[in-house]
């Protein structure tokens, strides 16, 4: 149980960081700047991706096959949008904002889950061979 909290915590951690980045760069992403709003915007991202994006993945699964998950970038930036209905803090204008909003969210999270995974591999020991 110890190991899902520090999971969620870090996916809470790393939404925030995407959120921000993402309200940097799509000029339809706007949040107040301050650390606070980022943090309970991001939380309000991973509770929505926690709960209601499994459903609706396994609900779109044709649509994910027949697009060979290229659907995947609508469905995260559905969860962007719901995300804006949710909080007065976040707001997106388009639903195009939204799925570039998206793709920065899931490349920052793909890239900080590459990091860890790769920082918390063993190093190989001097006496096997590569």
């Amino acid at each position: 149980m110890k190991y899902a909290h520090q999971r969620f915590i870090v996916r809470w951690a790393v939404n925030s960081l995407g959120l921000w980045i993402a309200s940097r760069l799509v000029a339809g992403i706007v949040i107040d700047q301050q650390l606070k709003t980022i943090l309970w915007v991001g939380l309000l991202l991973s509770v929505i991706n926690s709960i209601l994006k499994p459903i609706i993945i396994i609900l779109s699964l044709p649509a994910l096959v027949f697009t060979l998950g290229i659907f995947m970038l609508i469905i995260n930036g559905f969860m962007l949008l719901i995300v804006d209905k949710i909080s007065s803090r976040l707001t997106v204008t388009t639903f195009g904002a939204a799925v570039i909003g998206g793709i920065i969210i899931g490349l920052v999270n793909y890239l900080v889950s590459t990091i860890i995974d790769q920082s918390t591999q063993p190093l190989p020991s001097k006496g096997s061979k590569s």
